[in-house]
């Protein structure tokens, strides 16, 4: 396993903790009302989806190496299925869970951006380290 790929898995799972535990934690103590049991599937969509990510760029580098404008239409394209991906599945999600619908596309939403700006970050210093 190549060192980005374990400093990714790594971070990512504790972003998968922090928005599973702690922010599920906070959102079912103080947010009660809006809580829905459901919720630690959110994070955990993100984090299968975070490493199948890696794994593309990982086996994509590997067999090509990686160039700035490659890195860029990998990374949008990773980008796309992520949002396509996540469409469904949120559509999926609020017709099997068909409770607190409001709450749910908050909470997905919000998940959604916080994992958008770690992709963001992270991959931008990788490719910037390559």
């Amino acid at each position: 396993m190549s060192p980005t790929k374990r400093v990714y898995l790594l971070q990512t799972t504790l972003l998968m903790v922090l928005m599973g535990v702690v922010a599920g934690g906070c959102y079912a103590y103080f947010f009660s009302d809006c809580y829905f049991t459901s919720y630690p599937l959110i994070p955990l969509f993100f984090y299968a989806f975070g490493i199948f990510m890696i794994y593309v760029f990982e086996r994509y580098n590997k067999k090509h190496s990686f160039t700035a404008s490659s890195f860029l239409r990998t990374y949008l394209l990773m980008r796309m299925v992520r949002m396509l991906a996540s469409i469904v599945v949120m559509i999926i999600f609020c017709m099997a869970v068909r409770e607190k619908l409001l709450y749910v596309l908050l909470a997905f939403v919000v998940n959604y951006l916080v994992y958008l700006i770690y992709d963001s970050w992270f991959f931008s210093h990788m490719k910037k380290k390559a």
